[in-house]
């Protein structure tokens, strides 16, 4: 414990593998509460008396604090301690999930939604940063591997276990499951993790003549992140710049991230830490990052969503499909922090974005009467590439950064991740309206009144239906075929990554 880059670890006297066991817990549920609503919002609604239009707002109330607080988490952790930062985090986390189970309206809901992300928002940053200092290099990337569990396998499980909980107890319950693993992950960081003293001296540096707030800067992520992701969120529903809503959102989001990237470049102290985009290895790795959350969040929304459309699946069924490649990713995690002991973390990147992309490119070959099994496992093929990606990436992330950006740098690795996975949904449930759109117009110019007399059982109704089915797989198809080749066009940046010794502290580090 006393080698130098040991010396920020908040481990203390413990062990290590115990620390991210702790920090994975939070995190996992964190992450599980971004998809495990979805399949609830109609009975959501329901219960409180709102349109399923209205109740939407509960994901996307969620979405919008949660991708405020990511990129200033790094800044907070510093002036708040590490493990302060931390538990506070996980006790809004809680009690907001507390108070969400026992909304008594939707307004309330939204709110205590708000105050959820916020809690949430702040976890997986400071998670990365414990783990990045807390773990020698010939072990971090294992580390990451058991972490990278909590944020790819739980997406993929909150659809099948929210319908579960919602159809056998009642909404409220996806909220109330959250209470005693934040109990015991409160109890465990208070006694387990520590504030090493690199990791005090670097506070006690920044409080040092008094906390210089950037006030301009939270206010411009605010508007700049919090608008984007309404806008990403409600831009198909309101017919994107049709609507004034979306189009006057678009604009103040535009205009204020523009100016943040201008004040926190020119800023002494930044509440963003833009100026590590300057790594060219970092900016890379923040490509990767947004690509994988890009992919991944994509087809977690698009294929239960494809199942129940297309092939007539209940939500339970259509989570199961998933479910199957969660294991996948399970199984595959700790083979590949094994690997990267002994193998380039960039050629590993790009083999996980290979495998995306054949994955979806296998997607792409779906039709109207695929199999449970078949659909299953094309989401363990897919699930089997993501750990390629999320462990590598994470690894090599820090590689020239000094060692006290290990929170800046997981404040924005994070917070593209998160960017990459609502730009993902956005543009998929947009391209699957537009090519359904197409491809109905498309299949109707071939239909005649003598149509019928070839299929002369078929109803006017049931023949309608047949074409709107296939209108709606040629649609899936071509998202699929997008997935496809975004996952081959950035293998060739990856060779441009850092090469870093298997098993070597990455240089700067």
């Amino acid at each position: 414990m006393s080698s130098p880059e040991l010396s920020r670890s908040a481990a203390g006297g413990h062990n290590r593998w115990l620390v991210a066991v702790i920090v994975s817990m939070a995190t996992f549920m964190e992450v599980l509460d971004t998809s495990i609503a979805n399949v609830s919002l109609p009975h959501i609604a329901g219960g409180l008396a709102a349109s399923l239009e209205e109740s939407t707002w509960v994901l996307t109330s969620y979405l919008v604090s949660n991708a405020i607080v990511l990129p200033i988490s790094g800044w907070l952790s510093l002036v708040v301690g590490r493990k302060r930062f931390y538990m506070i985090c996980v006790a809004v986390f809680g009690i907001s999930s507390l108070l969400c189970g026992l909304a008594p309206s939707l307004g309330w809901l939204i709110f205590f939604r708000v105050l959820q992300g916020l809690g949430g928002g702040g976890l997986a940053p400071s998670e990365q940063s414990i783990l990045a200092d807390s773990f020698a290099p010939e072990q971090r990337g294992q580390a990451f591997a058991l972490y990278g569990v909590a944020v790819v396998v739980a997406p993929a499980l909150g659809p099948t276990f929210g319908g579960w909980i919602t159809d056998n107890y009642s909404w409220h319950w996806i909220f109330f499951i959250n209470i005693p693993v934040c109990l015991l992950s409160l109890g465990l960081t208070y006694v387990i993790l520590s504030d090493p003293p690199a990791v005090k001296e670097d506070r006690e540096k920044a409080l040092r003549g008094g906390i210089r707030v950037d006030y301009l800067g939270i206010i411009l992520v605010a508007l700049g992140l919090g608008f984007l992701q309404v806008v990403l969120d409600k831009g198909e529903i309101d017919d994107w710049m049709h609507s004034d809503f979306i189009l006057s959102f678009t604009l103040i989001s535009g205009l204020s991230l523009g100016f943040l990237v201008w004040w926190e470049l020119l800023h002494d102290e930044p509440i963003v830490d833009l100026p590590l985009l300057k790594n060219g290895n970092f900016a890379l790795c923040m490509i990767a990052m947004f690509t994988t959350g890009f992919v991944l969040l994509s087809t977690t929304q698009l294929l239960p969503q494809f199942l129940q459309s297309v092939e007539g699946y209940d939500a339970t069924k259509a989570g199961l499909a998933l479910t199957a490649g969660g294991f996948a990713t399970l199984f595959c995690m700790p083979v590949v922090g094994a690997l990267l002991k002994r193998v380039q973390p960039k050629l590993l990147v790009a083999l996980g974005l290979l495998i995306e992309g054949l994955a979806c490119w296998h997607l792409s070959g779906f039709n109207t009467g695929i199999s449970f099994a078949h659909a299953a496992w094309a989401r363990v093929f897919q699930g089997i590439g993501l750990p390629f990606l999320f462990v590598p990436i994470n690894t090599i992330s820090y590689a020239g950064l000094p060692a006290n950006k290990t929170n800046n740098a997981s404040a924005l690795i994070n917070s593209m991740r998160n960017l990459g996975g609502s730009f993902g949904i956005s543009f998929g449930v947009t391209l699957l309206a537009r090519r359904g759109q197409f491809h109905h117009a498309r299949l109707v110019e071939h239909l005649t009144p003598f149509s019928r007399l070839r299929h002369v059982a078929t109803s006017l109704p049931a023949l309608q239906g047949m074409v709107e089915q296939q209108a709606t797989m040629l649609s899936y198809i071509d998202v699929f075929w997008f997935l496809t080749v975004l996952c081959l066009a950035v293998v060739p940046l990856t060779f441009l990554l850092h090469s870093i010794k298997p098993g070597k502290a990455p240089a700067g580090h």
